[in-house]
């Protein structure tokens, strides 16, 4: 199983968009069984798959040891999507973490889920804290959300520095731009600069996600946002890809 994280230090950048839309992606366009997990306790995901039901049980158990990941996970309504919500109750998560003192608690759970799923996804909060660092540790790679501003071009600074401080494998970065409109010379000067990294368009279409609480790609496949996340994502499938066939790769012998 691959874990695709799609993180930020700064808020508002669309990754919970982002994230909802490549989970549909890996599901439909892959047929990979996929699990998107919401770590932010403002709940997005679940918003945007229309899961608002009251539940019994609060996310920080999964970590405490006190349940069972499939306790908690609810199908998203997509065939092979699956979600694993957030609450309220994560806002402790940054804190309980450094009392349990394990630094990948995490990881550890990712390596459980991989059981039942080929992918997975993590909606991470825009934070610098224990949390931003047991992700970039848990990793296999890191979606990196960026409207064409300087305040981005910082937050993909942080996020840079976060894996360099708290990995010994530091995992592979794609920045995406999002919320891009052609009409503005900046979002143009940004396109042009970095001409390799995705973009996703500011269109009608997406804003529609929220209002209709499922993927653009569910109800606008042909839209220009639609189109952009499954270019997106059929990268990100190379990228995963070529990170296996590397990990595969036996290691050199005598120093050659």
């Amino acid at each position: 199983m691959a874990v695709v994280a799609v993180y930020s230090s700064k808020g508002g950048v669309g990754k919970t968009t982002i994230a909802s839309n490549l989970g549909w992606c890996a599901a439909e366009l892959s047929a990979r069984r996929t699990l998107l997990w919401d770590l932010d306790p403002a709940d997005g995901a679940g918003f945007m798959f229309a899961l608002e039901a009251q539940r019994k049980r609060q996310a920080r158990s999964l970590f405490a040891g006190d349940v069972a990941a499939h306790a908690l996970i609810e199908p998203t309504g997509v065939a092979g999507l699956d979600l694993l919500p957030a609450d309220s109750s994560l806002r402790e998560l940054d804190s309980m973490l450094l009392r349990m003192g394990q630094r990948h608690r995490i990881a550890a759970l990712s390596k459980q889920l991989a059981r039942n799923y080929d992918r997975l996804i993590l909606d991470c909060p825009p934070v610098l804290n224990e949390l931003s660092a047991q992700v970039m540790r848990a990793a296999t790679l890191v979606i990196v959300p960026l409207p064409p501003s300087p305040l981005s071009a910082r937050a993909l600074g942080h996020v840079v520095e976060e894996i360099r401080r708290h990995t010994k494998r530091p995992p592979p970065i794609l920045p995406v731009y999002s919320m891009i409109d052609r009409r503005r010379s900046l979002h143009l000067e940004a396109l042009a600069a970095n001409p390799a990294w995705p973009a996703i368009p500011m269109v009608s279409s997406l804003e529609q996600c929220a209002v209709q609480r499922r993927p653009v790609g569910t109800f606008a496949p042909r839209s220009p946002a639609a189109l952009a996340f499954m270019r997106l994502w059929s990268g990100i499938e190379r990228k995963l890809d070529l990170i296996a066939e590397t990990a595969s790769m036996p290691a050199p012998v005598g120093g050659h």
